[in-house]
């Protein structure tokens, strides 16, 4: 399809009344979630996907594109009013934002955050809707050698960028990938790991794994932390941005833009690093440097303009090869199996109008929080105030509804449990929970297409070698393991030379 037509083949299921509603929900709902503190974009939806079950794929996926977009954008209010992150990419708007909004000019900040987040999601769609297709006709010829070396190389670059230490990144992925293996051998027709226990066979299902870690896991850590409302600056002040201040922003957001498209593109990289990379370009670019940290517009624009154009970049690897972009694209690969569908570039031949359907929803989406972040910035400020003391169970309720309405089986709910524990005590130990959940998805892939690789070579590892498309990723996964180590030896070479001279 050319990306005229991944723009047409879905109007007629979008625009319907039920849809619009459901988009505007989610988008609202997204804000909402993104800008209380600790509950961020992958809580709402981990939330959110069990709910879907039972609505149309239209509707499903305008409530959850929704809530991806507006949650992401969402946490740079928080960010601004109260000097508090309410997600992890909002990280870096924090720096200036909240400097601006103790000068009393919160509203231009959250104005620039809001009109940047609009740009850099627009832009990373129409560039989803250029390459997605011929990512996907490449994908097409993929033999089971490239399947392996590109879920591998994904699982890598999640354990190397994962906070903490990347043994821990790499422990977190084997623990995802032993996960995984629970249940019958696809191949051999084995019981693995099910320990008599008949609802094991078919293995863990997806969702309740993923509402626990993100979900269960997320309520526990902050209740654990505190059950208080955030006092934010009431002081907000003109919104909507002007011209002359857009003028000199329009190049730092199409920077960002460009910076948060290709970042997100790259499997298990998400918002965070891109707006940690687009900021700190535009401070070293920048003709006065001392000024960002003091609050200036450019370090709102910069990361705000990247972490949102990442949304529609991670959609790329997961459309394209089955392969989360992030942790928010594992949950939608979740919800697309949820509704008969699966992630891949079949995705494009077989079901072109929900491909086109996705993208336009995704482009929607950015159109809504511009409204509600320009319109209903003073309304979402008051509802930050909300004690997570009244938050937290509600949250809690969804969870354990929408587990057991998949399957109605109390197992399922076990399995959230089970795993909230588990999210609560990586973040106690400082574990990255990510490399889990992308091991736990990418499992069958990696197992099913290394052993179809290695029977159809007769145990010939250097077949993975010959195709070079699987070469190279598997040189590039070498790679990401090994540079860490040879610049701290070279480091070292360049110390010791200098301590001689």
């Amino acid at each position: 399809m050319s990306p005229f037509d991944l723009y047409t083949a879905g109007l007629s299921n979008v625009f319907v009344p039920e849809v619009i509603f459901m988009l505007l929900v989610g988008t609202i709902a997204g804000v909402i979630i993104g800008a209380l503190p600790g509950l961020t974009a992958i809580m709402g939806v981990a939330i959110m996907t069990p709910l879907t079950f039972g609505m149309s794929t239209e509707m499903s996926f305008a409530l959850l594109l929704g809530v991806f977009s507006g949650g992401v954008y969402g946490g740079s209010m928080t960010a601004v009013l109260a000097n508090i992150p309410g997600t992890p990419s909002s990280m870096m708007t924090a720096l200036d934002g909240y400097p601006l909004g103790q000068r009393g000019e919160a509203g231009k900040a959250i104005g620039m955050a809001t009109v940047a987040s609009f740009i850099g999601g627009i832009i990373s769609v129409v560039i989803l809707s250029i390459f997605a297709p011929y990512i996907a006709r490449v994908a097409l010829n993929f033999s089971a050698q490239e399947y392996f070396s590109v879920a591998v190389f994904g699982l890598a670059v999640i354990a190397f960028i994962s906070n903490g230490s990347m043994i821990k990144g790499i422990l977190s992925g084997c623990i995802g990938l032993l996960i995984a293996s629970i249940g019958m051998d696809q191949m051999s027709g084995f019981e693995r790991f099910t320990f008599g226990s008949a609802e094991l066979l078919s293995g863990l299902e997806l969702i309740p794994v993923l509402i626990g870690i993100f979900g269960l896991g997320e309520i526990l850590i902050v209740a654990s932390a505190s059950l208080k409302g955030v006092k934010t600056n009431k002081q907000i002040g003109r919104i909507i941005p002007t011209k002359k201040e857009l003028k000199s922003n329009i190049l730092t957001i199409f920077r960002g833009s460009a910076i948060g498209s290709f970042i997100g593109a790259v499997p298990a990289s998400g918002g965070t690093i891109g707006g940690i990379i687009a900021y700190g370009l535009e401070k070293r670019i920048s003709r006065n440097p001392e000024k960002f940290g003091t609050g200036t517009l450019k370090g709102v624009a910069a990361p705000e303009s990247a972490n949102n154009a990442t949304t529609g970049g991670a959609m790329i690897p997961m459309l394209t090869l089955g392969i989360p972009g992030d942790a928010i694209t594992a949950l939608l690969i979740g919800a697309l199996i949820l509704h008969g569908l699966q992630p891949g570039p079949l995705l494009f031949e077989n079901n072109p109008d929900t491909v086109s359907m996705i993208f336009i929803l995704l482009a929607l989406s950015n159109f809504v929080f511009l409204g509600v972040g320009l319109l209903g910035a003073r309304v979402i400020s008051k509802v930050m105030d909300t004690p997570m003391g009244i938050l937290l169970p509600i949250i809690l309720v969804l969870c354990v509804v929408g587990t057991y309405s998949i399957r109605n089986s109390f197992f399922d709910i076990g399995v959230l449990i089970f795993f909230g524990v588990v999210g609560f005590l990586f973040n106690k130990l400082d574990v990255p929970a990510a490399p889990l959940v992308l091991g736990f998805i990418l499992g069958p892939l990696v197992e099913t297409n290394l052993r179809r690789s290695l029977v159809l070579s007769e145990g010939d590892l250097m077949v993975f070698f010959t195709r070079p498309i699987s070469g190279a990723f598997l040189v590039l996964t070498v790679l990401i393991f090994v540079a860490p180590l040879l610049s701290k030896l070279f480091k070292k070479k360049r110390t010791e030379t200098n301590l001689k001279l």
